[in-house]
């Protein structure tokens, strides 16, 4: 997960957003659940992360997501060893169930580093499930396809965080992407990720 500065949360609307998360959620589900025993060690575009550590990575994002959605408390566990894909499969689409409820966007939640608005918390979700889902779905060979829609509210998620991502370590150094290429791809160079690694 990445911590940062909750003092401006993004607007967004529960209309808007949900869809968006919930299109995500569908192509992390998809990505994992085609994820093979003998790919778990290999590299991902996230440096740091082996295909097993961004599962474990972002199944406990997501399962945390899910808690904050329902305004319960976190329990602290980060990052789960032997997550398996099918489970990320799982809480992808619990957490996209979670945020579906109107009322989850509204007051305040606790997620990561903290207490934070709740929109601002599924909005870290949605640049989670777009960024890690595409990190595991090019480091496993499989599509992840976003609709023209989500892909810019990708962007503006990321776009928003981007700057304190970098200084948190969260993101890497920006890859330039040309100004009119794909949302997503423009979404993936502000994360740090070069939109045609190929491992």
């Amino acid at each position: 997960m990445n911590p940062m500065n909750t003092t401006n949360p993004m607007p967004a609307q529960h209309s808007t957003l949900h869809p968006a998360l919930r299109e995500c959620a569908e192509a992390v589900a998809a990505t994992a659940s085609g994820i093979r025993a003998d790919q778990l060690g290999d590299r991902t575009p996230c440096e740091k992360f082996t295909v097993a550590d961004l599962l474990g990575h972002l199944g406990e994002t997501l399962s945390s997501s899910a808690r904050a959605a329902r305004k319960e408390p976190q329990s602290g566990e980060g990052t789960v060893p032997g997550m398996s894909a099918a489970a990320v499969a799982e809480y992808a689409g619990l957490a996209a169930a979670a945020w579906s409820a109107p009322e989850a966007y509204e007051g305040t939640t606790e997620f990561g580093p903290g207490e934070m608005p709740a929109v601002f918390a599924a909005t870290i979700t949605l640049e989670e499930l777009a960024l890690h889902g595409w990190d595991l779905a090019r480091a496993t060979g499989r599509p992840f396809d976003l609709g023209e829609e989500t892909a810019q509210l990708v962007l503006g998620a990321v776009e928003g965080i981007a700057e304190q991502a970098r200084a948190n370590g969260a993101f890497g150094p920006p890859v330039p992407v040309a100004a009119d290429a794909p949302a997503f791809h423009r979404a993936l160079g502000a994360g740090g990720r070069n939109p045609m690694w190929n491992g």
